[in-house]
């Protein structure tokens, strides 16, 4: 009788951290898309059908894409263990250099945008994988070159863009959603994908899970890392550009803050800030999450009744990534344990 008890007793226990184990992965892997769908209920239902169609949908998309893609290169940095501090400054640069070709045309204005940004990416990702330098450090002196630098060539100034091709893409629709958050989609399947399916995106991963053990293996560490940070750049220039196409102009001191926003949309989409485990969709959803924060925040105030400062918004953002990183803490701690 009591042997039988003792049994019941202990299956019981073991279960129950197991449950609270596969809970909390459910919650890192599909907490963002869950806390997503809930708001934009929550929005619908009070703020009616304006929250979910028509001009608002365009308005949070169009914003979104220049965000997201900042976040598509920091989760692909993240995921090897390193962070990248210059995006937002990157991304200023990029603009600027994009709002000042744009007499040339849209491609050539992109181009360059991306051309600069790959630059920059390149030279903090071999500072990082061949001189054994910190991310923080590298890309924190990328920040403040590539801020100078969109400050020299702008004269300090906001550089406005000429009238022609590069700013009609701003204002480019394709099914009633705008262009550029269509390219964003593209890039963000095809990141999925090389991150799924291909030889690169596993390395990624097996870098930012155990350097060390990767390159007994034979992985390319290096040109791993060099490659996650010059598509970081790249990226951050492209968003730059998207920048200066949707508002006609760039301000030198643009961006700041992208760089801490991107690494809350990875880790709030479940990306481990320790680096090994990542999801690019993730990410997107983070994005998505984190930005409608500050939409509902808008309609609150216009329409809810309710007066609430804009920041809140930075408020709720910093609550969102603390919960997800204890929980990831909690998580990781948990796996080791199960390991020893």
């Amino acid at each position: 009788m009591s042997t039988s008890t003792g049994s019941t007793s202990t299956g019981s226990t073991t279960t129950a951290p197991a449950r609270i184990g596969r809970i909390g992965r459910v919650l890192q892997k599909q907490g963002a898309l869950i806390a997503l769908i809930v708001l934009v209920v929550f929005g619908t239902l009070r703020y009616g059908e304006s929250f979910a169609t028509g001009f608002n949908v365009q308005s949070v998309l169009a914003d979104d894409a220049k965000y997201a893609l900042v976040a598509l290169g920091m989760c692909f940095v993240i995921m090897t263990g390193g962070i990248d501090l210059s995006v937002g400054s990157v991304a200023a640069l990029g603009g600027v250099v994009a709002v000042q070709l744009s007499g040339a045309g849209l491609v050539p204005a992109v181009l360059a945008a991306v051309a600069v940004g790959a630059v920059a990416g390149l030279v903090n990702g071999v500072l990082i994988a061949r001189f054994r330098l910190a991310p923080f450090l590298v890309t924190l002196a990328s920040l403040l070159v590539a801020r100078g630098l969109a400050l020299y060539l702008a004269d300090a100034r906001s550089a406005v863009a000429q009238p022609g091709g590069f700013t009609a893409f701003g204002a480019w629709k394709l099914l009633g959603i705008p262009v550029s958050f269509w390219i964003v989609a593209l890039l963000f399947a095809v990141g999925a994908l090389v991150l799924d399916r291909t030889d690169f995106g596993r390395n990624v991963l097996a870098v930012g899970g155990n350097e060390d053990a990767a390159r007994l293996m034979g992985l390319p560490v290096d040109r791993t890392k060099v490659a996650v940070y010059t598509l970081s750049g790249a990226l951050a220039g492209t968003a730059g550009a998207f920048l200066g196409a949707q508002t006609g102009s760039v301000d030198a001191a643009a961006g700041q803050g992208w760089e801490l926003s991107a690494i809350a949309a990875v880790v709030v989409g479940g990306t481990l800030l320790t680096g090994g485990v990542g999801s690019v969709l993730g990410t997107l959803v983070g994005v998505l999450l984190l930005q409608l924060i500050f939409n509902v925040i808008v309609f609150e105030n216009s329409r809810g009744g309710l007066q609430i400062s804009s920041y809140w918004e930075s408020v709720i953002r910093g609550a969102f990534l603390l919960v997800v990183v204890l929980l990831q803490v909690r998580l990781t701690r948990g796996r080791r344990a199960a390991l020893a």
